[in-house]
């Protein structure tokens, strides 16, 4: 009997290392908050979320930063892609969140649009006039450096609050007069709804957007490990995409809800590319937030250096999709 109870205790041992290493092998669940399946379609077109190294991923789409940043706030995703604008406020609010890597763009399509018979025809005119946007997005930052352009504050506007959907519809039934917003709105705004372009982010943005990630997510080897290897492949599809634009724009639009010819417009005059963080980067988000600190935006002084992990890398610029 003491034989059996010996061998007995061997077996139990044996079970229960066991089922803890086909838990540990169980691949973890990476949940990604996207806009309007900007990076989940590159993935999907380049065929990139293949054979995905121990872990799976869970997407969630939103129409703007703002409510994304709020799932990311709540631990509720892992990791999204916001513009600098949101970043900060992010940071602002103490969200327990920083980027991991930048998406650098020609910044024309984050832009302030007016409809086609609007007499409106520069920054300056926008004076005394209703401008719709999100709070805190990457539009709202648009158009108050728009008026600074002009010489002019956002006390010189009405500014109206409004998600992407709803700023559509206000921008064509008159309610505003102009709306300050991003891609792939503006594509959309330009193409279907003939609405132009009053003042576009060229001269005024740097242009960059990022993936950001939850503080919980990088203290976690596994979820860092993940996050990697995410970059790796996002970096690499969209070179991809760039590559076969045709393709690419279909997928995209099937995804994003939107025509084929908004999705291919909006990405290709946006000429992307990820770029780790570096010291430019960091300078560059700086200014940001000093001017939405000086313009009364955010009512404190933010180190931006405190919003980055530098632990990331991206892939040669000679690295490209397999597919």
């Amino acid at each position: 009997m003491e034989y059996d109870l010996k061998l007995l205790h061997v077996i139990a041992v044996l079970l229960i290392g066991g089922a803890v290493a086909a838990q540990a092998a169980e691949p973890i669940t990476l949940r990604i908050a996207d806009q309007k399946g900007n990076m989940r379609a590159q993935l999907e077109a380049a065929h990139a979320l293949d054979n995905l190294p121990g872990y799976q991923i869970q997407w969630a789409e939103f129409p703007a930063a703002a409510p994304l940043t709020e799932a990311l706030n709540a631990g509720a995703a892992d990791a999204g892609i916001i513009g600098d604008g949101p970043l900060l406020f992010t940071s602002a609010a103490g969200a327990p969140v920083k980027a991991i890597a930048v998406d650098q763009a020609d910044p024309y399509g984050t832009a302030v649009l007016v409809p086609q018979g609007s007499p409106l025809q520069t920054a300056a005119d926008l004076k005394g006039k209703r401008i719709a946007t999100g709070r805190g997005s990457i539009g709202h930052y648009v158009a108050v450096k728009a008026l600074a352009s002009a010489g002019l504050t956002a006390k010189d506007v009405e500014f109206k609050f409004l998600g992407p959907v709803d700023a559509k519809i206000a921008l064509a039934n008159g309610s505003v007069d102009a709306w300050a917003t991003w891609e792939p709105y503006t594509a959309q705004a330009e193409l279907v709804d003939k609405a132009r372009v009053l003042v576009s982010g060229r001269g005024l943005l740097a242009g960059n957007s990022f993936l950001a990630a939850t503080d919980q997510a990088l203290a976690d080897p596994a979820r860092h490990a993940a996050l990697q290897d995410y970059v790796n492949r996002i970096t690499l599809a969209q070179r991809w995409a760039y590559r076969n634009l045709d393709s690419y724009s279909k997928s995209l639009a099937a995804i994003i809800g939107f025509p084929p010819e908004v999705a291919r417009l909006q990405f290709e005059r946006r000429a992307q590319h990820w770029e780790a963080i570096s010291d430019n980067v960091v300078q560059q988000q700086q200014e940001v937030a000093d001017f939405y600190h000086q313009t009364g935006m955010i009512p404190v002084e933010l180190k931006a250096a405190n919003t980055f992990d530098h632990s990331f890398s991206v892939p040669p610029a000679s690295e490209t999709a397999a597919r």
